[in-house]
């Protein structure tokens, strides 16, 4: 596997973890640092931040995962017709150039909400929002990318079936 292959994976795991991470902060200073606080009755710590932030990594998260899946099969598939495996090969790519004009549909949208929300923040971190919706416009283009990938180089294993 190549180098630019494994980076919506490594990208994936990254963010994973840091979801994770952001998960138990949140956590610690929710049910440790507030009773903390009030006991010392100092100013709370504010942590509006980590709903923010695990927001915008599970979207992130979600659309970039999604296209993976497409990429590995790992999605389900239910096989109720008996088909020849050219039969099968070409109900695959039929199925992937839809998911291809799905993603390109969400990119496209991801982009125009992108460009609309691009004045506003989110009211906690101050972040753009486009940020945020650039999620989908991620997420869209790899998946289409993924998609178009699987029409024009299905894996070795469905190639050997014609054979």
């Amino acid at each position: 596997m190549t180098l630019i292959a494994r980076i919506p994976k490594f990208v994936v795991s990254l963010l994973l973890i840091a979801a994770i991470l952001n998960l138990l902060v949140g956590v610690f200073l929710r049910y440790v640092m507030i009773p903390v606080t009030d006991w010392l009755d100092l100013d709370p710590i504010p942590f509006t931040w980590v709903e923010e932030v695990g927001e915008m990594m599970l979207a992130y998260l979600t659309l970039i995962g999604a296209a993976i899946g497409v990429r590995e099969r790992a999605h389900f598939t239910l096989h109720v017709l008996k088909l020849t495996p050219r039969g099968r090969l070409l109900v695959d790519r039929i199925h992937f150039a839809l998911v291809a004009v799905v993603g390109l549909l969400v990119a496209w949208f991801g982009v125009r909400l992108c460009i609309l929300n691009s004045t506003l923040t989110t009211p906690g971190l101050q972040i753009n929002l486009a940020v945020l919706y650039g999620s989908a416009v991620a997420g869209g283009l790899l998946l289409a990318v993924y998609a178009i990938s699987m029409i024009v180089a299905p894996p070795r294993q469905e190639i050997d079936l014609l054979h």
